[in-house]
């Protein structure tokens, strides 16, 4: 059952716990959308040029992941990481080549080992890591808290999309 509530969960500081409770709301309605979806539902393109349900599962496990070693590792991904993940965050031709022929349980799995990474790993910090202030290579600032934040700002607009992509699957049914 999905929990319609902010609040602090777990054995987190006050806002990381607020944190993880967005996360994971974010990810139990996300979940809710997919329950069911076939190979053939998960590879569906609705033009040559589109992504599938199958591929935005992957880059929002990907969009995670990533966070995760600039937040809790504070470098870039490496190549072998890159190799795993590139069409994934690239998405686009390389991902509608690759990302393809795998079933519900597979995405899921992806999903889920990168979340339970996030979860053990964020508990190690306290409510002052998320405003650590960081600066890119162009000069910008940025806290962990924004890159959290663009986490399920990430998750939430593939959701709209995989949404999009659910409708017009019907229609063609």
């Amino acid at each position: 059952m999905i929990d319609y509530r902010i609040k602090s969960v777990g054995c987190y500081s006050k806002r990381i716990g607020e944190l993880v409770s967005m996360l994971e709301h974010t990810r139990a309605v996300t979940l809710k959308e997919i329950k069911g979806l076939t190979q053939m539902d998960l590879d569906y393109l609705t033009d040559e040029e589109s992504n599938s349900i199958g591929a935005l599962l992957m880059h929002i496990a990907s969009i995670e992941f990533v966070h995760q070693v600039i937040t809790f590792e504070e470098r870039d991904i490496n190549s072998k990481e890159l190799l795993k993940w590139q069409a994934a965050l690239e998405l686009g031709h390389h991902a509608r080549q690759t990302i393809k022929l795998n079933h519900l349980d597979f995405y899921l799995n992806e999903l889920a080992l990168v979340r339970e990474r996030t979860l053990s790993q964020i508990k190690n910090y306290n409510d002052d890591w998320l405003f650590e202030e960081r600066q890119w290579d162009n000069g910008v600032q940025h806290n962990y808290y924004y890159l959290w934040f663009h986490v399920l700002e990430d998750e939430i607009s593939h959701r709209g999309q995989i949404r999009l992509i659910k409708r017009r699957l019907l229609q063609n049914n």
